[in-house]
């Protein structure tokens, strides 16, 4: 039985099926997402979603569904679905599911009368094509298959209306066509592996409804243009495939292209296998000119996705989430091959270059701290010799370049600590902002900030000491950290066991949040260990959830835990009480350290809360935040990097602690 299976109750309650999505990616920021029953509810959604560098950096759904129809002794059963203003679903495609499975690929059964009708999608790993095979699995008379595609041509934050300014040109092409309705847009092709007849029959589908975005509080209303319908008939037994994409693909090898994508997918036949292959999702390959899509060129640069279907590639959530991507499902290669690109752009900031690399905010003044953790676990992974032999200079170069006052937001102060000014400006991970101000205005010495600065000043020591020339250059780093520490405990630590997010000259942040577990969780820490189990215990008593860690405390003053409504509304709620499972995972690697063994039974029934949401929001993946208040429901982006990874790691962690002698 596959782990990720849904019957035909589940899929014809619309008010259960609409709400799970599907998500296919290839390694070049293209996807394809839908919910199960193939009604589009974001305007995210789309069957081929592109990126086209040549209109900006934005992806731009092409191709927003197809919806087939099967036809016998000239009746007409259309299985597509579209939601219309009104709450009218038309033409209720759904009622003919009999069962949804998504144990190797998306996989659909179809039942009209006799006829029962299998469909299968991929996306192909290397190209912006999405595959699906339509078979004809049993018949008692003729068939005839009728495919209708709703074309958008527009990008993902935007709508497209009815006008007259849309191309209704085409061209026939191998077994099918190919189209584009706006100047500066690629052609899409639109193609099947078995002769067809395409009926030019041009119109808009008018006042199509997008639920999510309606949630949102945003515009949700579209027209989409149907060019016209490919029909063609198909016996018992046969498959039929179909393919749309920017490129043309010669018809005769669709099969074989199909079947080959289908060898490369990893069964998702258990918890792990699903968080592997969700990992995959969020590789993204830029491809050098000449370079071959299906081989991986040194030259190219390789990157990780914040998540989808909205981020872009992020410098922070690069460096949380690349060990746990990476080293956390054995895949060092891929580690190094981030870690290049990522070094670039690092070096290139650092000497006050203009980036050459698709990496954004890396002027954050915690991204250099990040990139040496990440580094830190690669060390753990790999050996402290290679480490240093790959990364050693670049740690050297991040801690002194911080130590001269390099970066504009990181003044190292006679204390130790590092001080970054985020009072109108966001500088840590809590970005919301309303009205063009961050929303948590967390500034001065700021609880993570100099936690990462501790753990990487002992680190490159640790480094400088096993491998370095210049004892003088450890002492240093030694005398620094130590300073750091002292100042660390006597500026963050309160009375109450927990420690203060943030110090800014008299103004002190005394609000329960989960910043303070880092100290608790790095392998080099400024606390001592009962000093990180009060902190620890304070994060389990006040923010633990099944989905991670609270932003905030109940307890706090602010506390706004459900991530609902409009965009004010969310953006005030984003880090006021939602629950984080990348957060979950430090506090787990806490948890591990402080307490071993003791406490494996307890991490594994934690890991049973992200168990469950796997076929529950997107299938296969972890949602970007939780309400932080039960139910805890899943919000925001449907797939985030950093919560995948932090599971993943979590994972590596306990099977490392279960045979631990």
């Amino acid at each position: 039985m596959s782990y990720l299976r849904f019957e035909k109750a589940v899929m014809t309650n619309l008010e259960e099926s609409i709400r799970k999505e599907l998500l296919r990616t290839n390694r070049s920021g293209a996807y394809s997402c839908s919910t199960i029953v193939d009604c589009n509810t974001r305007k995210y959604h789309g069957l081929l979603v592109v990126p086209v560098p040549e209109l900006d950096d934005e992806n731009h759904v092409l191709l927003s569904s197809l919806d087939p129809t099967v036809i016998q002794h000239g009746a007409e059963f259309n299985l597509g679905l579209h939601k219309y203003q009104g709450n009218n679903y038309s033409p209720k495609g759904h009622k003919y599911i009999r069962e949804f499975d998504c144990g190797v690929i998306p996989t659909t059964i179809y039942r009209v009368g006799g006829v029962i009708l299998k469909k299968e999608s991929v996306f192909q790993c290397y190209e912006d094509r999405i595959l699906i095979r339509y078979t004809l699995v049993d018949a008692h008379s003729a068939t005839t298959l009728r495919f209708r595609p709703f074309l958008a041509f527009r990008s993902v934050r935007q709508f497209t209306h009815e006008n007259g300014t849309a191309s209704r040109e085409y061209s026939l092409v191998d077994n099918g066509i190919k189209t584009c309705m706006y100047a500066g847009y690629p052609d899409l092709y639109m193609q099947f592996s078995k002769q067809n007849e395409f009926v030019f029959q041009p119109d808009w589908y008018r006042g199509i409804e997008y639920p999510k975005e309606q949630e949102r509080g945003y515009a949700s209303n579209e027209d989409l243009y149907v060019p016209g319908y490919f029909e063609m008939t198909i016996r018992k037994g046969e498959s039929i495939v179909f393919a749309a994409s920017t490129s043309a693909i010669k018809s005769s090898n669709l099969k074989k292209v199909f079947e080959d994508e289908v060898k490369k997918r990893p069964p998702r036949d258990n918890f792990y296998h699903i968080l592997v292959a969700a990992a995959h999702q969020f590789h993204f390959r830029d491809r050098r000119s000449g370079s071959s899509p299906e081989h991986l060129d040194d030259s190219d640069d390789r990157y990780l996705l914040a998540g989808y279907p909205w981020f872009k590639c992020r410098a922070r959530d690069t460096f949380i989430s690349l060990p746990g991507l990476t080293l956390a499902i054995n895949e060092q290669d891929y580690f190094e091959h981030v870690m290049k690109t990522a070094e670039k752009g690092l070096r290139e900031f650092m000497k006050g270059k203009p980036l050459s690399v698709k990496i954004y905010e890396m002027e954050q003044p915690d991204v250099p701290l990040w990139a040496v953790w990440a580094i830190q676990q690669y060390s753990k992974f790999a050996s402290k010799e290679e480490c240093q032999k790959r990364y050693g200079k670049l740690v050297m170069d991040i801690v002194d370049y911080i130590m001269k006052g390099g970066h504009p937001n990181l003044r190292l102060d006679d204390n130790g600590l590092l001080y970054s000014n985020g009072r109108d400006r966001a500088v840590t991970w809590m970005n919301s902002t309303a009205n063009g101000r961050p929303v948590v205005p967390r500034s001065g010495y700021i609880v993570e900030f100099n936690a990462l600065w501790y753990n990487a000043l002992k680190f490159c020591a640790s480094l400088q000491a096993e491998f370095g020339k210049d004892k003088k250059v450890v002492d240093k780093l030694e005398a620094l950290a130590e300073t750091c520490k002292n100042s660390f405990v006597s500026t963050f630590l309160n009375e109450y066991g927990y420690l203060l997010d943030y110090v800014d000259g008299s103004a002190m942040d005394w609000s329960v949040r989960p910043n303070m577990v880092f100290a608790a969780a790095f392998d080099y820490s400024p606390l001592n260990q009962e000093q990180k189990k009060s902190v620890l215990d304070v994060c389990t008593r006040e923010l633990l959830t099944p989905k991670g860690l609270r932003s905030l405390s109940p307890k706090s003053g602010g506390y706004n835990p459900m991530y609902v409504g409009p965009q004010t509304q969310r953006d005030y709620a984003y880090h006021q009480g939602t629950a984080w499972p990348w957060l979950g995972g430090f506090y787990m690697e806490a948890c591990l350290k402080l307490y071993k063994r003791t406490r494996l039974s307890f991490i594994e029934r934690q890991m049973v809360g992200y168990e469950d949401e796997i076929d529950y929001h997107a299938l296969g993946t972890i949602s970007e935040l939780f309400d932080g208040n039960p139910p805890f429901h899943g919000r925001g982006a449907m797939a985030f990097a950093m919560n995948v990874a932090e599971i993943l790691r979590t994972l590596k962690l306990l099977e490392k602690y279960t045979y631990q002698k």
